[in-house]
């Protein structure tokens, strides 16, 4: 890849770095559940109604039922050609380069089998494309691992009581959506089977459980917007670093991802592409 190539991209991934931790809802200290009769328990454990309360996660309640998944087969769509294209760009001294996999994406989809099968056959190429746009822009075609200077940042919401910080520990971004803040990395660790508070560097360690974290930051905060157009899943993964004009170039950098792999898929981009 040429040099101001590499140069361009490493700006977009500074820029675009700070990741699944600045579209956060605002209740991040959870309450105790025990709702009343016609009030749901949402993931983050506040009573309420309401798709932000009945819907993606809610823990008990008179939870909306999830919608029916179709029978698009997610491998035959992201095909090795398809996952290659994209690692293929990053240079070989890149620390991505042998971590990420195809296989390890799989192997991770398989406790995520919503992942890019609701609605329609187009529906499920659109979430596919939109995930890899994500993913290529936040990791530099699956370059980084690990935010750039992420150590020096300081991710730690330390008014969460649920999920509190190690003061040894940093939640800056690591994997394939840069998974960052205590709040994230302590459910995520739950759901998926580590110590994301005690032990963050799993998700740069182990290829699967990086990719886990993205599918489940994606299937809870991405997938339930992304009906409304690839613009609303930059606001759930980044939208207040670059929405509502704060960073355009990054917003189109992610939209031109979209609609390159959207075209590889054989599909239309739809509408509402930035925010």
């Amino acid at each position: 890849m040429a040099s101001s190539t590499r140069k361009s991209q490493l700006v977009i991934v500074l820029l675009g770095i700070l990741i699944a931790g600045s579209a956060v809802p605002s209740h991040v200290v959870a309450q105790n559940c025990g709702c009343a009769a016609d009030e749901c328990c949402s993931r983050w454990g506040y009573c309420g109604t309401g798709n932000d309360y009945c819907g993606t996660g809610c823990q008990e309640g008179q939870c909306f039922p999830a919608a029916p998944t179709n029978d698009v087969s997610v491998p035959d769509i992201v095909t090795p050609e398809f996952f290659g294209g994209i690692l293929d760009q990053a240079d070989s001294s890149c620390a991505g380069k042998n971590f990420y996999s195809r296989d390890a994406f799989l192997e991770a989809l398989n406790s995520y089998s919503r992942f890019g099968r609701i609605g329609s056959v187009d529906d499920s190429r659109r979430e596919i494309a939109a995930f890899f746009a994500h993913v290529t822009h936040e990791t530099g075609h699956f370059c980084y691992i690990e935010e750039i200077n992420g150590p020096s940042r300081d991710y730690c919401d330390e008014g969460n009581t649920q999920y509190p910080c190690n003061p040894d520990k940093g939640y800056y971004g690591r994997g394939p959506i840069q998974l960052s803040w205590n709040f994230n990395y302590g459910p995520a660790g739950e759901s998926i089977g580590f110590d994301g508070l005690n032990s963050p560097e799993t998700v740069a360690n182990d290829p699967v459980i990086s990719f886990k974290t993205a599918l489940w930051y994606w299937t809870n905060s991405v997938q339930p917007v992304i009906s409304q157009g690839f613009g609303a899943t930059i606001r759930a993964i980044n939208g207040a670093l670059e929405c509502d004009g704060a960073n355009p170039a990054t917003v189109q950098a992610r939209v031109g991802y979209y609609t390159d792999y959207c075209n590889q898929l054989g599909v239309a981009p739809g509408d509402n592409l930035t925010c």
